[in-house]
């Protein structure tokens, strides 16, 4: 399940070096190939005279002092994550848009996962997710695993406990499989949740007598807990450590960050849409909550045709 090829994005920032540290790790535990891909934005076409701008040779002049700029800043990119024990299998010097060239890149190499940075905000702030990771989330064929964090010292606890949200849908299955092969690589224990709907929902818009409401109840809780329990099992049976399970009602997405916050977890994991083309932007509403709001790092797990 886990990818063979891992692309580390980065751009010398504090939080890219937090993302590095999570990719080597990765990358050592799982047995998988580490890349490094640097982006140098190109310039503003506002920043140069309206003749210029439609000046082919102009055009490629910027692009290659771009490029060039690219391939001195990875250089030192590089040696940073080979300071840290990575070894790099391959490094990318592109120009142009960091999102799009990321997403590029990832697929041409072709990468299954992609690792990388933004900023970890408190309270309302953490909302405002980095709008290059946002998009390299929303975009990219494989999966991404999003580091929050504030400076580059901080550290990122890959061994610490994983949250796992399942719900039963074949993005979430990936995502089963994939913490199973994360725990067993890096020691972490899982904590598998589950959230059922509200009873509110659950009944929709018929008018039940109190009695079949707890019979709808009960039923509801004993088949959510079944399934619970199913695939906490299939994480055990494929080598994972399941350390607890949860079964809670409500939102899903606060559900999952509350537990994230309370066990002090060091990962969520949690499956989302494989969808190609344009339809691959629609990220799922509750996988771009937990995104947004989660305190710790994030994977996103996607289907793909390549590991």
């Amino acid at each position: 399940m886990f990818p063979t090829k891992i692309l580390l994005a980065t751009d010398g920032s504090p939080e890219a070096m937090r993302a590095a540290r999570a990719a080597v790790e990765l990358a050592e535990r799982l047995d998988s190939e580490l890349h490094v891909v640097y982006v140098e934005p190109l310039p503003s076409p506002y920043a140069f005279p309206e003749s210029a701008v439609f000046d082919p040779d102009f055009r490629d002049t910027v692009r290659k002092r771009a490029e060039g700029d690219a391939g001195e800043k990875i250089d030192l990119e590089v040696e940073k994550v080979r300071s840290m024990g990575g070894e790099i299998a391959g490094s990318h010097a592109v120009a142009g848009r960091p999102d799009a060239e990321i997403v590029r890149v990832a697929e041409e190499l072709p990468a299954g996962l992609v690792v990388v940075g933004s900023r970890g905000l408190g309270g309302v702030r953490r909302a405002l997710l980095g709008s290059v990771s946002s998009s390299v989330v929303r975009h990219a064929r494989g999966s991404v695993l999003v580091v929050r964090g504030e400076g580059s010292q901080a550290s990122v606890d890959l061994a610490g406990p994983i949250v796992l949200a399942v719900d039963g849908s074949e993005q979430a299955k990936m995502a089963t499989r994939a913490v199973a092969e994360l725990s067993a690589g890096t020691g972490s224990e899982v904590h598998v949740i589950y959230v059922q709907p509200s009873p509110e929902r659950l009944y929709g818009r018929h008018f039940y007598s109190e009695g079949i409401k707890e019979s709808l109840l009960e039923q509801a809780r004993t088949e959510a807990r079944a399934f619970l329990d199913e695939q906490a099992e299939g994480v055990g049976s494929a080598g994972g450590a399941v350390a607890q399970t949860y079964l809670a009602t409500g939102r899903p997405d606060e559900e999952i960050i509350e537990l994230a916050e309370e066990i002090g977890a060091g990962m969520v994991v949690i499956g989302s849409r494989g969808l190609e083309g344009i339809r691959r932007a629609l990220l799922g509403s509750v996988s771009e909550s937990v995104l947004h709001h989660a305190h710790c790092p994030v994977m996103v797990v996607r289907e793909t045709v390549f590991r």
